[in-house]
């Protein structure tokens, strides 16, 4: 597990993962949320944050956490170890419901200058997530080793293989 990249929709719970992985496995942690945004939540381009991403992605050791699907393709290829949270909706819901109510205006560690934040098109977003973006991971799935994915499709699921592997519970 030199390379991992872990998926999924809003609200799974991939940056806490990474960060748990990254202490554990003691590997550089890429979110690309951070990559992807500057202070006060503005976008760098996206020709520069795919360059950025796919530099990371060639590194020796990573985990780089988000599902951005104009680089995912080869970051799945070049990964060793796939996680994919494929969460049902409500349960994405809940995720990013807990993540507001408890970090409202807080920075966010991973997103230097950016404070936790909802709104409706967020919400509505993450709401019909499954529904719009789901099938297209599936299928990008199917081009790569199936040895090397491994997809939990609950938090319990994702703790108990956690909790095996690595001897503690996730540090939510």
């Amino acid at each position: 597990m030199n390379r991992i990249c872990i998926i999924g929709g809003s609200g799974t719970g991939k940056t806490t993962l990474a960060n748990n992985l990254g202490k554990q496995l003691n590997l550089p942690v890429y979110h690309i949320d951070g990559i992807n945004y500057f202070e006060n939540w503005e976008a760098r381009d996206k020709g520069e944050r795919d360059k950025i991403i796919l530099e990371k992605a060639d590194e020796e050791k990573w985990i780089i956490d988000g599902t951005y699907h104009a680089t995912l393709k080869q970051r799945l290829e070049k990964a060793d170890y796939v996680i994919y949270l494929d969460y049902s909706t409500i349960a994405q819901v809940k995720g990013i419901l807990v993540r507001f109510i408890k970090s409202h205006g807080k920075e966010k560690k991973e997103i230097q200058g950016c404070k936790e934040r909802m709104s409706w098109n967020f919400f509505w977003w993450v709401v019909n997530w499954r529904k719009n973006k789901r099938q297209q991971i599936i299928e990008i799935l199917k081009e790569v080793n199936s040895d090397k994915i491994h997809i939990f499709k609950t938090r319990k699921q994702l703790n108990k293989w956690y909790k095996i592997k690595f001897k503690e519970e996730i540090q939510y």
